[in-house]
């Protein structure tokens, strides 16, 4: 049962320095920071069913197509499996030049030669061994003072430097993690990173990483900004090291974290694709990479398509990507609400007047087509939709620009559809209830069989119109005149059936280019009892389309 008083036992975090001069807010950013894919490792140890190889080998070569340039391809101390894995890569040289594999250790004399052992032959690759030092895991998990944990991390990095140099044709890299970093006492996690860069001899030329992680989110984001830019500012050797982030997600903030983070001062942030990691996970990648995007900001990786990062992910974590995830779920650049949908609609045609080709759309922060992603799921219709989602659809999908008007009309017809079954129509159900709502298809009660018109009007003279048309089955001959072919039409209509309808409105565009081109011509008319109707037609000639247009407005009486 919740508390009514949480402070009777929870205790908030408070850190403990004055940081009223802090920078990180005043910043922006201005380049990518450099990326660890931990998603073979980090994201591996959190499934409930761990990637074999295979799986392994296949989310590999995804992050090679994306561009990662760092990763964590393991725990080879921990396993058979990650073990097999790591020579796998080096001995069927599936590790470009410019890619560093990394691996983790933890601070233990056997685990780290076992490590080392599966590296035999890389060319560029990370050792990245890590201990806790936070107060509960000292005092609770270990039983340790902090002379006993600055001994354990000084003794493992010898060792790891000692074992490096016996395998000198490997490019070696070293990172330390401080775990449960943004529990860890400032000043002392200072401490302990500092001691372990003098026994590595990091300098400039030669930086070390020190990964900061949130191993538990134990504060909000601005917090550990504050944390990041207070030990920037404390270690004594600041360009001697890669700082490294990796934040999980406990609060739900974990992007946020990262990026406040990175503004802090941190180089470099290590995630997985979409989050996956232990509790609630890791920083997710892929957000945080096109968040950049959408700022103008290149992030350095490709999610061109990203479909197919999903199906991997999918399938080698045995995990669902959610539809509402950012960038890449189902329906995250889909728009069912009416209000949202005419917003995007107006968005779009004055997206097609621009020359400059920047990006401003109402609701869609990124273009869907730079992720592979077509228009078509942009506008979905259900109850929720209105006129102007109908009409994108039919223009998307058939070619189709409704007047305003028609929208209306039509729209209520949908609804109507869409109320009684209460699902969503797709693209086709739309263009069934268009082509019964304005009677182009079956047979009306008004059908052209055939016509002739006189031409051009000539002075004095009304244009004739004469024609064939099928009224309840029976074949009629009509005539009329006006001073156009549409008024015409309508004159022989209203003569031969007592119709009494007006044209009030009539528009007409192409639905294809080329000599095969069809048109399609809108009418709206109103009756003698003041009523609208609306009629639609379609043919290969744009005259016959508006005669057609004619009739399919007198079916709608």
């Amino acid at each position: 049962m919740m508390l009514k008083n949480p402070a009777s036992k929870y205790r908030p975090f408070v850190f403990p320095f004055d940081m009223s001069d802090r920078t990180w807010p005043s910043k922006t950013i201005e380049k990518a920071p450099r990326w660890l894919s931990t998603d073979l490792r980090d994201g591996n140890q959190a499934l409930a069913d761990p990637m074999d190889v295979e799986k392994k080998m296949r989310f590999w070569k995804t992050l090679m197509q994306i561009g990662v340039k760092e990763v964590e391809v393991g725990f080879p101390s921990a396993s058979q499996i990650e073990f097999d894995f790591v020579r796998k890569l080096i001995e069927e040289d599936h590790v470009p030049d410019d890619v560093t594999i990394q691996v983790l250790v933890q601070a233990r004399e056997d685990l780290i030669l076992r490590t080392f052992e599966s590296l035999k032959g890389a060319k560029k690759a990370c050792i990245h061994f890590y201990n806790a030092t936070s107060p509960l895991f000292r005092r609770v998990v270990f039983g340790l003072e902090k002379s006993d944990v600055l001994a354990l991390a000084v003794k493992a990095a010898q060792l790891i430097k000692d074992c490096a140099a016996k395998q000198p044709d490997t490019e070696w890299s070293f990172e330390y993690s401080p775990e449960t970093f943004s529990a860890t006492e400032p000043d002392f996690a200072v401490e302990v990173c500092e001691r372990v860069m003098d026994v590595w001899d990091a300098s400039p030329e030669k930086p070390v990483i020190l990964n900061l992680p949130a191993t538990v989110e134990v504060s909000s984001p601005n917090i550990y900004a504050d944390q990041i830019e207070w030990f920037c500012r404390q270690l004594t050797r600041r360009s001697s090291a890669i700082i490294s982030l990796h934040p999980h997600n406990d609060r739900g903030t974990g992007i946020a974290a990262a990026e406040l983070g990175i503004l802090a001062g941190a180089d470099r942030i290590e995630g997985c694709l979409f989050g996956n990691g232990e509790r609630t996970g890791n920083v997710d990648l892929v957000t945080l990479a096109l968040n950049l995007y959408t700022q103008g900001v290149s992030p350095e990786l490709d999610f061109s398509d990203i479909r197919s990062v999903v199906n991997t992910v999918i399938h080698c974590n045995n995990i669902p990507v959610h539809p509402r995830h950012p960038y890449a779920g189902e329906l995250v650049f889909t728009a069912f609400s009416g209000s949202h949908q005419d917003a995007i609609k107006k968005g779009f045609a004055v997206h097609e007047t621009r020359n400059d080709g920047v990006w401003e759309m109402p609701y869609l922060p990124i273009d869907p087509a730079d992720l592979g992603e077509s228009y078509e799921a942009v506008i979905r219709v259900n109850s929720q939709s209105g006129k102007g989602g109908i009409a994108w659809i039919l223009e998307q999908d058939k070619g189709l620009k409704l007047p305003r008007r028609l929208q209306v009309d039509f729209s209520r017809k949908v609804q109507e559809i869409a109320d009684a079954t209460g699902k969503e129509m797709q693209a086709a159900d739309i263009w069934h209830a268009f082509e019964d709502a304005y009677y182009l298809k079956g047979t009306p009660k008004y059908e052209l069989v055939e016509y002739i018109d006189s031409g051009a009007r000539r002075a004095g003279v009304d244009r004739l119109f004469a024609g064939r048309i099928i009224h309840d089955g029976i074949e009629t001959p009509v005539t009329g005149r006006g001073n156009g072919l549409m008024a015409a039409a309508v004159d022989a209509l209203n003569a031969a059936y007592a119709l009494g309808i007006e044209v009030l409105d009539y528009h007409e565009h192409a639905l294809s280019r080329g000599t095969d081109a069809r048109a399609v011509a809108y009418v709206e008319c109103r009756t003698a009892d003041d009523r609208k109707v609306f009629g639609v037609g379609m043919d290969v000639d744009s005259a016959t389309a508006s005669v057609k247009a004619i009739l399919s407005a007198a079916n709608a009486l």
